[in-house]
This record gives C-alpha cells, sequence and structure tokens, in this order.
C-alpha cells in the first residue's frame, strides 16, 4: 500500500471530486424552458454549480450569491460573493436583489436554484425590526452553542424572510425547480441552506426552545421577533405548489466513492454513518475505541481496515483557540488513540473550510503526539482551548484545499494497516 498519509488523503480527495457540480449537475437539468429563465442561488457550491448551468444551457439570467474566493465566471449569471458563516452588507444587498428579480416573474416565467451548504448565512434578509448586527450576534452564537445544524437552522428561518420556504414563495406564480447538494445529515431538503424552498412546520416557540435549551444570548430584538408570528410557509401551502426539489449530491454519494478506492486497494471497508452527529471530542473518542478494538483484533496479513463516517458534528467553544469541528475530532483522535502505531486519519470537510478557518481540516499518524512533544506543544491545552488548528498548524498537518466549490460536509476516514 501506499504511504497511509497519501492514501487517506487520496481518499478525502477522492470524495470531493465526486460531488463537483460539473462533473454532476448536468444529468439532472431538464431542457432549457421556453420564455424568461431566472437562475437564483446561494451557497458555497452555488457559483460552480451556475458554472455548470452554463456549459449546458449557455447565457443566462440571474444572480448567485457565494462565499468569498468561492466566485466563478459565469457569461450571464451574476455571481457575488458574501461573508460565510457570520453573514455581512454584501449578502444583505445581494439578497434583497434577488428578492426583486423574483417579484417580477409570472405564471409563464420559470426559475432555477441552486443551493448549498452556506446559503444560510449568505441569504441574508432579516425579518422587521432585526438588523443585519443584530442577524451577525445571533449567528455567532449558535455556531459557538454546539447545536446541531438542524436546531441552529430553526432559529435562522424564524428570523428571515427568505427561508423556511419563502424565497419560493416570493417567485411565485413561476414555475420553480431547486437542485441541492446536501450538506446536512439525514439529506432533509429542510435543513439545505435553512430551506429557502421548502415548507416548515416549525414555530416561534420551537426557536425560542432552542435558545433557552442551549443558553443562547440573543440581542432583544431577536427576543421580539420571536415573540410574534412568523413568515416560515408551511408545507402544503400554495405558494408551493409549482417548486420541485432535488437533491442530486449527497455525502453518501463521497463516501462510496472513497470506499470504491479503498477497496480496490485491498481495504476492507466499514461505514460508521453518512449523518453522524454530536460534540466532535465525544464522537472521536468512540472511533478511536472501536478503532484500537480492530487493531487488536487484526491478524498479521489480514488486509487494512478503513473506518468511513460523514454528517456534521459540532464543538461547544469554551476557549479562544482557532479550531472547527474537523480538527477538534482529529487532536481528540490523536490524543485517544495515544499514538498506536498501525493507525492513521484524516478528518475534513469537503468544502475546504473547518469552521471559520480556510483550512479543510487535519490528519494525524502514530508520531503526532511525538512531533507536538518534540516542537513544545501540548495537545490537550490545544483541545482545551479549541485550538485545534493552531495545533496542526504548529506541527504541519493540517489539509489546506483552498475553495472546492462543493460541500457535502464531513469526510472521516481512519486506517488501521
Amino acid at each position: 500500500m501506499i504511504d497511509p498519509a497519501l492514501f487517506l488523503r487520496a481518499l478525502f480527495d477522492r470524495a470531493v471530486k465526486v460531488a463537483d457540480p460539473m462533473r454532476s449537475l448536468a444529468g439532472f437539468l431538464p431542457p432549457k424552458p421556453e420564455g424568461r429563465v431566472a437562475v437564483i442561488g446561494a451557497g458555497k457550491a452555488s457559483a460552480r454549480m451556475a458554472e455548470a448551468v452554463e456549459a449546458v444551457w449557455g447565457p443566462c439570467e440571474g444572480l448567485i450569491i457565494t462565499r468569498y474566493g468561492y466566485g466563478r465566471s459565469c457569461r450571464g449569471i451574476e455571481i457575488v460573493e458574501a461573508a460565510h458563516p457570520v453573514p455581512d452588507a454584501a449578502g444583505e444587498a445581494a439578497t434583497a436583489r434577488m428578492l426583486d428579480l423574483l417579484a417580477g416573474l409570472g405564471e409563464g416565467d420559470f426559475v432555477l436554484a441552486l443551493i448549498s451548504g452556506g446559503a444560510s448565512a449568505l441569504l441574508c434578509a432579516p425579518v422587521a425590526g432585526v438588523t443585519l448586527v443584530d442577524k451577525q450576534a445571533v449567528n455567532a452564537a449558535l455556531l459557538a452553542s454546539g447545536a446541531p445544524i438542524d436546531r441552529m437552522n430553526v432559529v435562522r428561518k424564524h428570523l428571515s424572510r427568505v427561508k423556511g420556504g419563502q424565497l419560493a414563495a416570493a417567485a411565485y406564480p413561476a414555475r420553480m425547480l431547486a437542485l441541492m447538494i446536501s450538506d446536512v445529515p439525514g439529506d432533509d431538503p429542510a435543513f439545505i441552506g435553512s430551506g429557502p424552498t421548502v415548507g416548515d412546520g416549525s414555530t416561534p416557540a420551537e426557536a425560542r426552545g432552542i435558545l433557552a435549551r442551549w443558553k443562547i444570548d440573543v440581542p432583544e430584538a431577536v427576543t421580539a421577533a420571536l415573540a410574534g408570528p412568523s413568515g416560515v410557509i408551511p408545507p402544503g401551502d400554495a405558494r408551493l405548489s409549482r417548486v420541485e426539489n432535488v437533491i442530486y449530491a449527497a455525502p453518501a454519494q463521497s463516501l462510496r466513492a472513497a470506499a470504491e478506492l479503498a477497496e480496490a486497494r485491498g481495504c476492507t471497508v466499514r461505514l460508521l454513518g453518512d449523518a453522524l452527529e454530536g460534540e466532535a471530542r465525544q464522537v472521536a473518542a468512540v472511533q478511536a475505541a472501536e478503532a484500537l478494538r480492530l487493531s487488536v483484533a487484526r491478524k498479521p496479513g489480514d488486509p487494512p481496515i478503513l473506518l468511513l463516517s460523514g454528517g456534521e458534528l459540532t464543538v461547544t467553544r469554551c476557549g479562544d483557540g482557532i479550531g472547527g469541528p474537523n480538527a477538534e475530532f482529529a487532536l481528540a483522535l490523536a490524543l485517544a488513540l495515544e499514538g498506536a502505531e498501525d493507525i492513521h486519519a484524516i478528518a475534513c470537510d469537503t468544502d475546504g473550510v473547518d469552521g471559520a478557518a480556510e483550512v479543510a481540516g487535519a490528519q494525524i499518524g502514530p508520531d503526532t503526539l511525538r512531533l507536538a512533544r518534540d516542537r513544545g506543544v501540548d495537545p490537550a491545552q490545544a483541545l482545551a482551548r479549541n485550538d485545534a488548528h493552531g495545533f496542526f498548524g504548529r506541527i504541519g498537518r493540517q489539509v489546506v484545499t483552498g475553495p472546492t466549490l462543493t460541500n457535502v460536509n464531513d469526510f472521516r476516514a481512519i486506517l488501521i494497516c
């Protein structure tokens, strides 16, 4: 077998490549409709999705909002870059323009919506009484709370004029096809980008309960907004009757592609799940225990074993470091493995951004803790400070990809060889 670190990186690269919209989107596009067609969307993969659409349909009218650094050159569709994971004025202004575009459409028109992870922050249209500054404070608090992504998105929906089906409702009576890349555990379209084209049955009271459950402090304007009625569109509303939502790429496909590559190289693959959630360091402890158990049971001459998993882990911030769920998983895994001789791992976000850092994730091996000692870095202290990116940066084990232009969430692989 090739070098374990190179092998694991090849598996991650394969998972990302399979989810590239230029490879996967065209098969889900219908022939370009007659009449007026508008292409809209948001997310870290949305500009690449728009590029893939124009490769088939030619130049189109439209507006896409993506993360800074994730823009692509399109011939007709306008690409706007804005902030993620905390929204900014550029995203707010672009969202207002998108709503203006939809307001001008009629029954004979067609909307293609391109939605991927990241749309929750990039589509920014606060409800009345809530400012951009308020939304920024809420997003930052949610991200630090450790709440699962589906719970975060319930709160976001009830503070927005576009989430929870409201973007689709704004386009009514035009016909809409929404193509989505899933980055959420369970692939529920209502939670991809906070479901701007999908009806939602949650309530403001449920959003208030989530804030209380995770002890999330919010501005007074947010509390007031959640005490009143919500604009979220319920399932079955007539304004959603002309919308079709299609998930065309999801984490399971990328994990399957990585598994096939590993099996071709002689590995025995065990899939631990494509929709794992939970605190990153706790999931790491569970997977470390399983890896150690398999390592002890493995006999000389047995094929290497690969443990694969996806989903979206969380971090409850209690320190002042720089980290993300994948790097924190990797650091906690290294500590739990205690330098086990035959175990290597990689943990990365397929969008190239782990948390708020421009780092996809990290790799570990039997020498990780020794490297840390040699360089005077305390791994336990780094974990306590949520400084996993700082830790791996100092020992040279970060995975930096730059913008991958897709997003099917976390990729974790543990190799026992």
